[in-house]
């Protein structure tokens, strides 16, 4: 009975932390796919670097649009040419 209770917790702690890791790919440093999300961001057509998704709630990552210094995780200025990422 112990063995079972054993087997049961463990499942348990797998069915719960396996899709917490996986319910964003962004890791803790502010990588995804080894991009770093801040920086120069150009908005593409097609063949884009990291395809986006504009929700109201929950989001992975929550965006800010500055003009200068986009040193922060987060933090985009949308540009032209010279970009760091496209999306």
């Amino acid at each position: 009975m112990k063995k079972l209770t054993a087997i049961f917790t463990v499942l348990l702690l797998l069915a719960i932390t396996i899709p917490a890791m996986a319910a964003s790919a962004i890791n803790k440093d502010g990588y995804y796919k080894g991009i770093k999300l801040c920086g120069k961001v150009k908005v593409v057509e097609h063949f884009a670097d990291i395809n986006v998704q504009v929700v109201n709630s929950f989001p992975d990552l929550k965006v800010k649009v500055v003009d200068s210094f986009p040193d922060d995780i987060g933090e985009w200025k949308f540009v032209e040419y010279g970009e760091d990422f496209t999306v």
